[in-house]
């Protein structure tokens, strides 16, 4: 038994002496990476369609209501005593017929294209992209031809 063990430990101890020497064989191939042939064409866009951001904004505007008040003569000389007592309408909006004028806060929502997606066909093949602006009819493409290296034997 003592002699297995002893022949096992000379077999690994001959086995890393000579992974070096294997490694030193190997050190010596070099990988030779082809250079890329690049060249530029145009593909025909066949649809272009806008990607939108919602913006919203608030700020603080006059708003009036239009409506007069329903009753008779002495309801809307109440409504426009008051009026002139409180400061709300001015005159040039009483003639336009307004009242209960104020400031309120008015939201509104601004849409803008921030991207594009482009389809697009190239030698028969189509594809898509995402741009940041509108390419057009037509759009320039960047075409790359790399040779494949062949595996080894």
């Amino acid at each position: 038994m003592l002699r297995l063990a002893f022949r096992c430990l000379c077999l690994s101890l001959a086995g890393l002496l000579a992974a070096p020497v294997a490694q030193a064989q190997d050190a010596g191939r070099e990988t030779v990476v082809p250079q890329e042939n690049v060249r530029f064409d145009y593909a025909q866009v066949l649809e272009v369609n806008p990607i939108y951001q919602t913006l919203r904004a608030t700020r603080m505007e006059r708003v009036c209501d239009t409506r007069q008040p329903s009753g008779g003569g002495l309801s809307k000389v109440v409504s426009a005593v008051k009026d002139r007592l409180t400061g709300t309408t001015t005159r040039e909006e009483r003639e336009a017929g307004l009242s209960n004028c104020r400031m309120a806060p008015v939201v509104r929502e601004y849409r803008r294209p921030i991207a594009f997606d482009v389809d697009y066909v190239y030698k028969g093949s189509k594809f898509r992209t995402r741009l940041a602006q509108d390419p057009g009819n037509r759009l320039r493409v960047r075409v790359s031809i790399t040779p494949q290296p062949m595996a080894e034997p």
